[in-house]
């Protein structure tokens, strides 16, 4: 089992309005990557949202992701997620932007897609209908990995069109391309994701424990994956929850407990709104629901989070793997968590939980990446003679 952050600009309260405040949250966001860059996590996820006030001020992931880059060695920077829609984005943006994105972080970068997280974020782009995104993504999601491939790329489809041949630079870096995933959300989401051969992201509002299902449904489908959409199969599935690790355990536990814990949540259900959510769960402008010392346990138990000492999560974490989770990420920072807490959780999680779990420090969607096999022909049309060219301009 692999580990990983998931991160997305989070500016909770008045904040949200504060240039500055918003500044001094992105950048320690940055300062939390590399922290865990430093200490054994693989990956880190960064959303692409749009106009979701307070919950996620992060739209330009791109952007932020090759920043980031520069900052970090060894963990892979993961778009949770570039959106396939070619009215948010088009499709030729996103084949050049995860290309980039390859050669900038030398290899590390993995490529998730989906549809945006719901009715409000996708109206900044004038889409009403959210079931519309669904064929556009089945469209765009198998073009760009023959942009990635062909010098003489065209094509004509229901939602874009390249109708002259062009050459999408730059091709990806070395040998094949960034893993490719897709955000899940309904167990036929899941079976979907693995029959196309794509890593599932399980952004999910359930306990891991009940995800069961969904992550069956996932290696079905991946078992008879005879075609898979890029170059290999990206066998995986990630789910998110949230982690509390601290030396003393009644340290975690008060962090946990804390009043206001939960104000992001009701932030999820408020943007999320075309993802069922529990019955009990609270939408903004509700106030949290609190976790008292009596529902923690249970919570625990649930597998709805761990907390407690290195210990006491090794023994949580246990249940997880019998689930078959191959990657696990965590949301950072908390609600209430402060910014020496946050990162002190992110070192000790890695220094003393991870090593017992993820013995490999080869990232699997490298391993994966090495069988990668092309799929389409370079040239579809005659190439030109590009060295008699270059020749007779330097003649």
């Amino acid at each position: 089992m692999e580990f990983g952050i998931f991160i997305q600009g989070y500016v909770p309260g008045p904040a949200a309005h504060d240039s500055n405040a918003e500044h001094a949250a992105l950048l320690a966001e940055a300062e939390l990557v590399e922290c865990a860059d430093r200490h054994n996590w693989k990956y880190v996820w960064a959303t692409e949202h749009h106009a979701l006030t307070e919950y996620s001020h992060l739209s330009a992931s791109d952007v932020y992701l090759g920043y980031l880059a520069r900052a970090t060695e060894h963990i892979h920077l993961g778009s949770g997620i570039f959106n396939l829609s070619p009215r948010v984005n088009h499709p030729v943006r996103n084949a050049e932007r995860v290309a980039m994105l390859d050669h900038l972080t030398g290899g590390r970068f993995e490529f998730g897609t989906g549809r945006g997280a719901g009715s409000h974020e996708i109206g900044t782009f004038n889409i009403h209908d959210p079931d519309s995104t669904r064929s556009e993504w089945d469209e765009v999601v198998r073009e760009i990995p023959r942009m990635w491939e062909e010098e003489f790329y065209t094509f004509a489809g229901e939602h874009f069109a390249v109708d002259h041949p062009h050459n999408v630079l730059p091709k990806p870096w070395g040998t094949g391309h960034p893993a490719m995933w897709v955000a899940c959300g309904s167990p036929s989401t899941f079976g979907k994701a693995g029959s196309l051969g794509l890593g599932a992201l399980g952004f999910n509002f359930s306990p891991i424990h009940d995800m069961k299902p969904q992550i069956d449904s996932y290696k079905e489908g991946i078992a008879g994956c005879a075609e898979p959409i890029g170059q290999f199969v990206n066998d995986n599935v990630m789910v998110t929850n949230m982690v509390v690790c601290m030396e003393d355990r009644d340290h975690a536990r008060e962090i946990v407990t804390r009043a206001r814990r939960g104000y992001l949540t009701t932030l999820v259900c408020l943007y999320h709104n075309t993802i069922p959510k529990p019955d009990f769960a609270r939408t903004w402008p509700e106030p949290p629901r609190e976790l008292t010392e009596d529902m923690l346990d249970l919570a625990i138990e649930s597998g709805s989070l761990l907390c407690g000492n290195p210990e006491e999560v090794c023994e949580q974490l246990a249940g997880y793997e019998q689930c078959g989770v191959d990657q696990l990420v965590f949301g950072v920072p908390g609600d209430v968590v402060t910014p020496e807490e946050a990162l002190q959780n992110i070192e000790l999680f890695g220094k003393q939980v991870i090593p017992e779990f993820d013995r490999d420090p080869v990232h699997s969607t490298t391993r994966y990446r090495e069988q990668a096999v092309p799929k389409y022909e370079r040239y579809n049309q005659p190439p030109p003679q590009i060295a008699t060219v270059y020749n007779s301009l330097r003649g």
